[in-house]
């Protein structure tokens, strides 16, 4: 296939940047000259730190400077993928940097081969997108920072508050299943006291990494606090809820854990809890804590289902 593929590096600094940090007027994008379109990209995509509308921005003016079919963005260590338009067979690549600083890769494609000029043009405004750009996945990063537990990774109390009241308003509106396990370790404060709190962290960063292997992508672990994590489980039955809660509890009663030379081994109780007609965030909760008590109660190192 003869298709076009260059891959370049686009590494700006400041001054570069500001020769187009002008102001333009709000008209029609095919009333615009080729400037003032050059200037208006610049203002529009310092108008949003959201890296999605800063690339729509981007594509629907830029279109308007260079013709071209499709964009494809990606940040993989940010899990940043955006992909705007129909991918065609001629694609030019731009690795984007800012003093060291990886900002992403962005490909632009068409169904004929881009032009020496064209791709100068490609280069001269990118220098507008790289700020913005900067700016949006240094916020998306630290919204991310904000709704992780920092020991564990996984969620925190914050992020599953708005997860779970998405995940229940959804359920609710197609008439979905959707079910919570409520997952405590057992005798947890052994550990710390054996071995020390340092033995305790790892054990629940050991912990949260396994319990996330047995989940879906589209399912969601979070820490809800001490040595608890919950696993939101949405369009799951109670029946197939079971299923996952009993594969994790086997998984983490298998689990060796080493520390200082020492295996530790640990189980955990589990309470099930399926999303009722009634039921809030909050009654969803407290079910699922119920069944959970219910396990310590009978034993430890098992399942129960909220009533």
């Amino acid at each position: 296939m003869n298709t076009q593929s260059n891959s370049n590096v686009i590494n700006l600094e400041s001054s570069a940047a500001k020769r187009f940090a002008s102001t333009a007027k709000e008209l029609p994008l095919l009333a615009l000259s080729h400037e003032e379109l050059r200037q208006l990209l610049s203002n529009q995509l310092q108008s949003t730190l959201d890296v999605q509308d800063i690339l729509m921005m981007f594509f629907k003016i830029s279109q308007r400077m260079i013709s071209y079919d499709s964009l494809t963005y990606k940040h993989e260590s940010q899990s940043v993928a955006v992909e705007l338009g129909v991918l065609q067979k001629h694609r030019v690549a731009y690795n984007l940097n800012y003093q060291g600083e990886y900002l992403g890769n962005i490909v632009f494609s068409r169904g004929r081969s881009f032009t020496e000029q064209e791709l100068g043009d490609f280069e001269s405004i990118i220098a507008s997108l790289i700020f913005p750009l900067r700016n949006g996945l240094l916020y998306a990063a630290a919204l991310q920072s904000a709704l992780k537990d920092p020991l564990t990774g996984a969620g925190n109390r914050i992020s599953m508050q708005q997860t779970l009241q998405r995940d229940i308003d959804t359920a609710q509106r197609h008439k979905q299943p959707l079910s919570v396990l409520m997952i405590d370790i057992d005798y947890f404060k052994r550990i710390n006291d054996c071995y020390g709190h340092s033995a305790g962290d790892l054990v629940l960063v050991e912990i949260a990494q396994a319990i996330q292997m047995q989940l879906r992508s589209t399912d969601a672990l979070f820490r809800y606090g001490g040595e608890e994590f919950l696993a939101v489980l949405p369009n799951t039955c109670e029946a197939d809820a079971l299923v996952v809660a009993e594969r994790l509890r086997a998984s983490l009663a298998a689990l060796l854990i080493n520390f200082a030379g020492e295996e530790i081994s640990i189980t955990a109780s589990l309470g099930c809890a399926t999303l009722g007609s009634d039921d809030s965030l909050s009654s969803l909760l407290q079910r699922s804590d119920v069944a959970l008590y219910a396990a310590k109660r009978k034993g430890r190192n098992q399942v129960q289902v909220a009533p």
